[in-house]
């Protein structure tokens, strides 16, 4: 499902301002080939449907922003004036044109007033949405945007399930390390055998305290007589 947002503005804008030529409700006024944009301008638009074009802007802005007023839109409508020599200073869009044009598009059934907590203002109603999602369907790029989607999704299932390889070991190598093993602990001894090997051995300690003296006096002379204990 492409959305509006999802396309490029200025092609939609332009297929959307060819079909709201079909609404009966929404006609340019008598003074708008007269009218300036804005107090910034110089002169009026050049193009002779620019009501049109203004009025799809306006309805894809209360699409996205809303809800959203007059004096919001002046500031989006808006733009600096050149003032010679001096620095450009910013003017808001003329909110004639645009109360109109909102006026408009909700005789028509495409934006409705409605208040949320503090926010009041236009958003698009239900008729809108599926009028706009079918224009954008239409526009050249919505292939571009849907071919990009689809990249996206098997991307998101590529890295949510990577692909596992199983490791299986070769056949014949596993039984020949074991009987390799078992030959060298055959040559060692037994397996504790080989364990205690490759252990440092430890000192035996002493474990009976009851020892007679005959016992210890033969262990001194053995010691006398090797060296190791003094006299």
């Amino acid at each position: 499902m492409v959305s509006i947002l999802d396309v490029k503005p200025n092609e939609f804008i332009e297929k959307l301002a060819q079909e709201l030529k079909s609404f009966e409700e929404i006609k340019p006024p008598n003074w708008s080939s007269f009218a300036k944009t804005g107090h910034f301008r110089q002169r009026p638009p050049v193009r002779t449907d620019w009501w049109y074009v203004r009025s799809a802007a306006v309805l894809r802005s209360v699409y996205k922003l809303g809800p959203i007023g007059v004096q919001k839109l002046r500031t989006k409508y808006g733009g600096k004036k050149d003032r010679g020599h001096k620095s450009e200073h910013f003017y808001k869009g003329s909110g004639n044109i645009i109360r109109k044009i909102l006026q408009q598009l909700e005789k028509a059934g495409l934006i409705k007033h409605v208040k949320k907590d503090v926010h009041k203002g236009r958003i698009a109603t239900p008729k809108a949405r599926s009028f706009l999602a079918k224009v954008a369907r239409q526009v050249p790029s919505a292939e571009k945007a849907v071919k990009g989607f689809e990249e996206k999704k098997k991307e998101a299932k590529e890295k949510t399930r990577p692909e596992k390889k199983e490791k299986t070991p070769e056949k014949g190598k596993g039984t020949e390390k074991a009987g390799e093993l078992l030959e060298e602990f055959k040559e060692k001894g037994t397996l504790r055998q080989a364990s205690k090997d490759k252990k440092p051995k430890k000192e035996k300690k002493i474990e009976d305290v009851n020892v007679s003296k005959e016992k210890i006096e033969e262990l001194a002379k053995e010691l006398r007589q090797k060296g190791t204990l003094r006299k």
